[in-house]
C-alpha cells in the first residue's frame, strides 16, 4: 500500500491545491456518486471509491490536510523503482574474471532510499533468493561464487531505527492510535460513517516522530551488497546454501532475512515431458496388476498399451543415459503416478466385486421358498 505522502489527493479528487473545503466536499460527492460499488459495476470501481474516500478524509480535515501538505512538500514524491527481492535474469557471473555478478544496471539507483513513510511498522526482512546453475563436474567438486546483488540494508544514519533523534515511536496524530479513519457518507448515500485504514500510519497506530532524511523513516535503504558463497562439494539440483542475515533488512530495527542461494544442476532435472511420462507409466502399472489378478488383462490391453506406450515415449524421448540423481527423480515421479493409479484401481476393484456379488445374489438358483 502506498503511504500517505506518496498519493496526490488533490489529483485524485480533481481539485486545485488551494481548493476550499466546500470545493473538496463537492468534488468528493460527485466522484463518490459515480464510483460507489452499488452504482458502478466496473472491476476497479471499489478501489477508486476507497481512494477518493481516503483523499476526502484527509483533505476535508484542516489538521490532517496541513500535515499532508507538509509531508508532501518534504518528500517531493521521490521513490525508487520496483524491487523484486532478488537479482534480474541473465548470467550473473559474466561481469568480471573473479565471477562477481552485477544483476542490475543502475548502480546510482541502488544508493537511493526506499519510499518515504512515517508509518512505524517493524517487520522482519524478507529473504533474497539467487539461483546458481552449474554442470555435474562443478557440483561434484564444489565451488565459490561471488555475487553482487540488490537488497535493503540497515540505514547507517539512524542505525536502522527510522529516526535519528527520537528513541520511540509516537501515536499517529491522524487516527489517534486506532489505525483507522472515518469518512462521513451520510450526506451522499445515507450510509453513515465508513471506516478505512489510516494512510499516515498504514494501520499501525504509530508513526516515526522525526523520519530519518536518508531512509525516510523505514530504517533501511536499497543498496548493492557483495557476497562470496561457498557451494559445498557433492551438491545437487535443488540444494540450498543459506547465509544468515544477508537478505533484506527489517523495517524499524527488526531482524534481516537470509541470502538463499539455490543450486541448479540442469542435467539432474526431469523436463516437464519426462515427468509426465514417468507419472503415466506409474499410473498404468497398478491397472496391469489388477488385470492380471482378476483375469481381465486382455480387456485392459488397449488402455494399457496407450498409457504405458505414451509414458515410456515421453520419459525416454531424450535418451536413457542419465545421472543417478536423474533416475532418483524419475522414480519419485513414477511413484507419484503409481499412488494415483492404485487409488483408482482399488476403487475399480471394489466396484467389480460389488457388481459380481449382486449378479451372484440375483442370478439363477436363487429363489424364495414359502413355508
Amino acid at each position: 500500500m502506498a503511504s500517505m505522502n506518496e498519493k496526490d489527493y488533490y489529483a485524485i479528487l480533481g481539485v486545485d491545491k488551494d481548493a476550499s473545503t466546500d470545493e473538496i466536499r463537492k468534488a468528493f460527492q460527485s466522484k463518490a456518486r459515480k464510483l460507489h460499488p452499488d452504482v458502478n459495476k466496473a472491476p476497479d470501481a471499489e478501489e477508486q471509491f476507497k481512494a477518493v474516500s481516503e483523499a476526502y478524509a484527509v483533505l476535508s480535515d484542516p489538521d490532517k490536510r496541513r500535515r499532508y501538505d507538509a509531508m508532501r512538500s518534504g518528500s517531493a514524491f521521490s521513490t525508487p523503482g520496483s524491487y523484486q527481492g532478488g537479482p534480474t535474469q541473465g548470467d550473473p557471473f559474466s561481469s568480471s574474471p573473479f565471477g562477481w555478478g552485477f544483476p542490475f544496471s543502475d548502480m546510482g539507483y541502488a544508493r537511493r532510499s526506499e519510499r518515504r513513510s512515517r508509518s512505524y511498522n517493524p517487520r522482519a526482512g524478507a529473504d533474497v533468493s539467487f539461483q546458481v546453475d552449474m554442470d555435474d563436474e562443478t557440483a561434484r567438486k564444489g565451488t565459490r561464487r561471488g555475487v553482487t546483488y540488490q537488497r535493503y540494508a540497515p540505514c547507517e544514519a539512524c542505525e536502522g531505527r527510522g529516526s535519528v533523534r527520537a528513541e520511540h515511536a509516537e501515536t499517529c496524530p491522524t487516527c489517534h492510535g486506532t489505525g483507522r479513519i472515518g469518512v462521513d457518507l451520510s450526506g451522499i448515500f445515507g450510509l453513515g460513517v465508513m471506516e478505512m485504514e489510516c494512510p499516515e500510519c498504514e494501520g499501525t497506530g504509530k508513526v516515526v516522530s522525526d523520519p530519518c532524511d536518508v531512509c525516510g523513516g523505514s530504517g533501511r535503504v536499497l543498496t548493492a551488497t557483495e557476497l562470496v558463497v561457498d557451494i559445498p562439494a557433492g551438491s545437487h539440483d535443488g540444494d540450498v546454501v543459506r547465509v544468515k542475515g544477508m537478505g533484506n533488512a527489517g523495517t524499524n530495527g527488526r531482524e534481516a532475512g537470509d541470502f538463499v542461494c539455490r543450486v541448479g544442476v540442469p542435467s539432474e532435472r526431469l523436463t516437464r515431458q519426462q515427468t509426465s511420462g514417468f507419472r503415466l507409466v506409474g499410473f498404468g502399472l497398478p491397472f496391469a496388476l489388477l488385470g492380471a489378478f482378476t483375469g481381465t488383462l486382455s480387456s485392459m490391453a488397449v488402455f494399457l498399451v496407450i498409457v504405458l506406450g505414451l509414458g515410456l515415449y515421453f520419459a525416454f524421448a531424450g535418451g536413457i543415459r542419465h545421472s543417478s540423481r536423474w533416475w532418483r527423480n524419475a522414480l519419485a515421479s513414477l511413484g507419484n503416478g503409481a499412488v494415483e493409479g492404485v487409488i483408482l484401481a482399488l476403487f475399480m476393484a471394489m466396484m467389480f466385486s460389488c457388481t459380481a456379488g449382486r449378479a451372484s445374489f440375483g442370478g439363477p438358483g436363487y429363489g424364495y421358498v414359502s413355508g
